[in-house]
């Protein structure tokens, strides 16, 4: 299984940004997806989490500013980030729990990390 991040870059301050997941692989299914943040010299944060039938959760620091959402379609996780602050600046991290063919739990596993920097 593999999780490719995408979508991060420069943003201006009140801008918006879309993060995107992808999950691939020998996948059954997926439950809960979400994002994680990791600043240089400091532990990975939480940042939001949807679970598999849509209930969401956000880190206070970002709720009402980001939403995160799910297409199952295509087994993947995004982020929408609107007003962006400089202080959300860092690598952004996608996570997904999946359960693998033949295999009968759920794993998780975490992509590689997309840069989003906001500044003007």
């Amino acid at each position: 299984v593999q999780l490719q991040a995408s979508g991060g870059g420069l943003v201006q301050p009140g801008g918006s940004l879309r993060l995107s997941c992808a999950a691939s692989g020998n996948i059954f299914s997926i439950g809960d997806m979400g994002w994680y943040r990791q600043a240089p010299w400091k532990q990975r944060e939480f940042v939001a989490r949807i679970s598999s039938d849509s209930r969401t959760r956000y880190a206070d620091s970002v709720k009402g500013r980001f939403t995160i959402s799910r297409d199952d379609a295509k087994n993947t996780v995004y982020l929408q980030m609107i007003s962006p602050k400089p202080e959300d600046t860092t690598v952004y991290y996608c996570n997904a729990d999946v359960r693998v063919r033949g295999i009968g739990r759920y794993e998780g596993y975490w992509g590689q990390g997309t840069l989003v920097t906001v500044s003007s």
